[in-house]
């Protein structure tokens, strides 16, 4: 949605850079619970912020305010007269009988400018929405989400404002929109759980912590480093505090008699310094130990597994035997099968030919996108944990009350009290996430579990799964989160097709864009060689081309070795199909896959280099 706006707006001090947005003493709480408190900082032609925080610490509740639909306790909210703000809501409104079309097209620039239909079309491809003439309201959330984040980018405004437009996006979507937004000179303020697209996109970064707002003029990683600063400076002057309040304690016990008027001064300052040493500086704030119960050897067999829905082809003939203690990350498009193959697994669905074969000691953790639903939304967070279990065990030597679980999870005692419906979706999905992991399963299936969990959970979570004494099997289209903890990849191509790269989704996708850059090049190559060959063709007289087609143009030696490369292209690519073959079968370990993999790189590489050198003996005859 995008609206202009047109106040007053007094610039006291010339500077080279314009401003676009200027806060000022900014106040919101609920209640008695403050979010924010004398929030200032100021916005920048060409800046682009993320903001971060911990859920419920007001980040959503922030651009709303600034966007003008949500009032504010004090303070000002000031635009440059006549920006054009462009904003993505979390739950964007539309009118559910208008097309996907006429939502997404501008309508006020339609007299101006008649390619904005096609650029809708465009734009609303990007993001796979396909069928231009369906109804919003018979989309899914994620594709209204989608179709939203295609309005708002295609009204082209000044300032962009977005609240998680990385949610509901593949991950191609999520590497175009990277890329969109990083060559775009727009002006951008976001919320994002996607670490490297705040790495990659963002130059400024806002957090807002404890009540108060820090910015930092860098990526993502520059944030981390200067935020590790403040937190080592703000520990040493709060050893300092302590130590002091040890002090104000004996004074205080030694002399009740001199708590007097004279002393009232002494009396605030050791409540102040009490108060201040209560301060929890720990960027790892949940604590979720390390999990799990014992697994046998035999975890999983998929035998011959196939399944379709009417010509939608989900996995053809798949076979895997799943090893003990590992960690599967599966990627591919929407809509390729990701959570039918889980669903598969799990028995919610019965497989069309083959069968799965469960071990006996496998006890399942699944985390699904629709899990969040299931609560009673009129019980308290308490009671609802307590239905599940009283007690939690953390490892062999440990077991903790509900309670005291919850707190691990950010879940203090009067957040314990609320009620379900009250929360935040954040902490919902912290909340659903505890029920889960409370089970102490050894086998985690997690369907997108990076959706609406902020960054500090988000890496707690990734520790916890790292030293998980169990499997794990993560589907996630956040980049960063699949680098820390899968060790392998299913991916999932369509049409029945899955398959396994041994390693990280960074190296996964570093070798297809190497893959598409060599075939682009030899594409290239080709062509040019095609165009040389037509430019001799129509420039040469014809007893030329008579006297040089009639000639052997190809030396033995050229001959022979053309000859050899059919014979090693052949066969490098029964190796390519026998390898894929093999990686597939789900009997290789994980060293094994590795070493597959790197040979598999060495083969594409030598099949370029073949075919591109066969190409130029073929030219010459």
């Amino acid at each position: 949605m995008v609206f202009s706006l047109f106040c007053c707006y007094k610039n006291i001090h010339q500077k080279p850079m314009v401003s676009y947005l200027q806060i000022e003493k900014l106040t919101k709480s609920y209640g008695d619970r403050m979010l924010f408190a004398d929030v200032t900082l100021g916005i920048y032609e060409g800046d682009k912020i993320g903001l971060i925080a911990r859920n419920g610490a007001g980040k959503s509740t922030l651009l709303s305010i600034i966007c003008g639909r949500e009032d504010y306790d004090s303070g000002n909210v000031v635009f440059r007269n006549g920006l054009r703000v462009g904003y993505l809501e979390q739950l964007p409104p539309f009118d559910p009988e208008q097309s996907v079309l006429d939502y997404a097209t501008p309508s006020a620039r339609n007299a101006d400018d008649w390619g904005m239909t096609d650029r809708a079309r465009q734009m609303l491809g990007q993001f796979k929405l396909t069928d231009m003439e369906q109804k919003m309201g018979a989309l899914s959330g994620g594709q209204a989400k989608r179709a939203a984040l295609a309005k708002v980018l295609l009204e082209e405004p000044d300032m962009l404002i977005l609240d998680e437009p990385t949610n509901h996006l593949d991950i191609d979507m999520i590497e175009w929109l990277e890329n969109y937004l990083t060559r775009q000179r727009v002006t951008l303020l976001m919320v994002t759980h996607d670490r490297y697209f705040l790495d990659n996109v963002c130059n400024k970064i806002i957090e807002i912590d404890r009540e108060a707002v820090y910015s930092y003029d860098g990526n993502y990683d520059y944030y981390l480093r200067k935020r590790d600063e403040r937190i080592e400076s703000l520990s040493a002057e709060l050893d300092k505090v302590r130590n002091l309040l040890r002090t104000e304690r004996e004074w205080m016990r030694r002399q009740p008699q001199a708590r007097g008027s004279k002393a009232k001064y002494r009396i605030d300052s050791f409540h102040e310094l009490e108060a201040r040493s209560r301060i929890n500086l720990s960027q790892r704030e949940v604590e979720l130990g390390q999990g799990g119960t014992y697994i046998g050897s035999k975890i999983f067999e998929a035998h011959g597994v196939s399944k379709s829905f009417g010509d939608i082809r989900i996995l053809n003939d798949w076979s895997y035997t799943f090893a003990r203690y590992e960690k599967v990350g599966i990627v591919g498009d929407n809509g390729a099968g990701k959570s039918t193959f889980i669903k598969l697994l799990l028995g919610e669905l019965q497989p069309d030919r083959g069968h799965f074969d469960i071990g006996q000691t496998v006890r399942w953790g699944y985390y699904s996108q629709e899990g969040m639903t299931d609560f009673d939304e009129s019980k308290k967070v308490i009671d609802a944990v307590r239905e599940i279990a009283e007690t939690v065990r953390i490892d062999d030597k440990t077991t903790i009350t509900a309670s005291q679980f919850l707190t691990r999870f950010l879940f203090d005692p009067s957040t314990q009290q609320k009620y379900i419906a009250k929360l935040s979706g954040g902490e919902r999905r912290r909340l659903y996430l505890a029920t889960v992991l409370m089970k102490s399963p050894n086998f985690l299936i997690l369907d997108e579990p990076t959706n609406d969990l902020d960054i500090m959970t988000l890496a707690v979570l990734e520790d916890y799964l790292a030293n998980f004494k169990g499997c794990v099997i993560v589907v996630s289209h956040d980049r960063f989160f699949l680098d820390r903890i899968a060790d392998h990849l299913f991916v999932f191509k369509g049409n029945g097709i899955v398959k396994d790269f041994p390693g990280d989704y960074s190296t996964y996708r570093h070798c297809v864009q190497q893959e598409e850059k060599e075939l682009r090049a030899a594409e290239a190559e080709r062509q040019r060689l095609e165009a040389e060959r037509q430019q001799r063709r129509g420039t040469e007289p014809m007893a030329d081309m008579r006297q040089r087609d009639r000639k052997v143009r190809l030396t033995y030696k050229e001959k022979k070795e053309m000859a050899e490369l059919e014979v090693l292209i052949e066969k490098l690519y029964s190796e390519k199909s026998a390898l894929e073959s093999e990686m597939s079968s789900g009997t290789m370990g994980h060293e094994a896959l590795t070493a597959a993999g790197q040979r598999m790189e060495a083969i594409i590489a030598e099949t370029d280099e073949a075919e591109m050198r066969l190409l130029e003996l073929m030219d010459k005859q």
